[in-house]
């Protein structure tokens, strides 16, 4: 059995497979899923489990080169436009409309749905490079 990391087996999976700038979304309960992308359904009330939660949990375990969230997120779910920002100092954060941000999930490897019931807390999130050199 498995002792660090995330421990559900899909996303454990869809980390592992990712590649250099193959992407994630981790999404909010009202985010559609486009067909044929694959969704991970975390969701299991409304709030549960929550958006930030999601992030950090999946951002321990995977290695980000950027992220893109909506322009919408700015004005209308300030709390977790700042979250982005302290979480990823690190990385790029992009912005694009809302309609642009959901053309870009037809790319994804996968959706992961939160329970999170607050409007625009989606991310998309691009899979870096780790070299061996790294914990």
């Amino acid at each position: 059995m498995k002792k660090h990391g995330i421990l559900n087996s899909h996303i454990s999976k869809v980390l592992s497979d990712l590649g250099h700038t193959d992407y994630i979304v981790i999404a909010d309960l009202g985010l559609p899923v486009p067909p044929g992308v694959p969704k991970i359904d975390l969701a299991l009330t409304y709030g549960v489990p929550g958006f930030e939660q999601v992030v950090e949990i999946v951002a321990a375990d995977m290695e980000i080169e950027q992220v893109t969230i909506a322009e919408e997120m700015i004005g209308q779910n300030e709390a977790a436009y700042a979250f982005m920002h302290r979480t990823f100092e690190a990385a790029p954060i992009e912005s694009c409309s809302h309609e642009t941000f959901k053309k870009l999930t037809a790319g994804a490897k996968a959706i992961i749905r939160t329970g999170e019931a607050k409007p625009y807390a989606n991310c998309i999130l691009y899979a870096g490079v780790c070299f061996g050199n790294e914990e």
